[in-house]
């Protein structure tokens, strides 16, 4: 089935588009949603969907429904508009400062859905009022893993992986990113709670200490 043979109505109502209040929660509209083994090659896939601007949480209500409706739960699973938390400081009138933690869309205009592509599901999702097009339509291919690990994390909804690196006091390492990127230091400090390490590194004569995460660095 391709895009070009269901052609979506786009009369819908007003308020059937009316956009949702960035406080609404956004991050799990199908709740629940069991557990699934990623090596499993008939596991559901991560997807992403164009939307309307600015409409994003209401095609997630919209899909939700449908997924109901249509006795879909056992092909569509989770329906996630990625989002984060900002904080922002304002002043009132007697100069006292607001703290203020907001709901930043992070992919404007995108939803992710766990599914089990198939042609109905496919055609329930694609025919959703405020559904433009799946991402990549012909192909129909699903969001990388790690990708879709990224956005959890930004989401709060993964912890990031730990990093083991077993590292000893005057070792030597190299720094593989960031500014000091190809130096080698030598390990004064480890922090394995924050992964975190200090290192000694010579620069323009002098010995500079800097602290890197575990991931800029590697053993030599």
């Amino acid at each position: 089935m391709t895009e070009d043979k269901i052609t979506q109505t786009e009369d819908f109502e007003a308020e059937e588009l009316s956009s949702a209040s960035e406080e609404e929660t956004s991050e799990k509209a199908v709740e629940s949603a069991p557990e699934f083994d990623e090596n499993d090659p008939d596991a559901p896939k991560w997807y992403v969907v164009h939307t309307y601007s600015g409409y994003e949480n209401k095609v997630s209500e919209n899909l939700t429904k449908r997924i109901l409706t249509q006795n879909m739960r056992d092909q569509i699973f989770q329906v996630l508009v990625p989002v984060e938390e900002e904080v922002s400081f304002s002043t009132d009138g007697n100069k006292k400062q607001k703290r203020r933690t907001i709901k930043r869309k992070i992919y404007p205009g995108y939803v992710l859905i766990q599914m089990k592509m198939n042609d109905r599901s496919w055609y329930v999702v694609r025919n959703t009022p405020g559904v433009t097009g799946f991402v990549s339509p012909g192909l129909k291919l699903p969001l990388p893993k790690d990708e879709v690990e990224k956005i959890k994390q930004l989401m709060g909804l993964s912890a990031p992986k730990k990093i083991k690196l077993e590292l000893e006091i005057g070792q030597t390492v190299r720094v593989i990113s960031g500014a000091l990127q190809n130096q080698i230091g030598e390990v004064i400090e480890v922090n394995p709670e924050s992964e975190k390490l200090g290192l000694n590194v010579e620069m323009f004569g002098r010995t500079v200490k800097t602290t890197l995460e575990f991931g800029q660095v590697e053993k030599i």
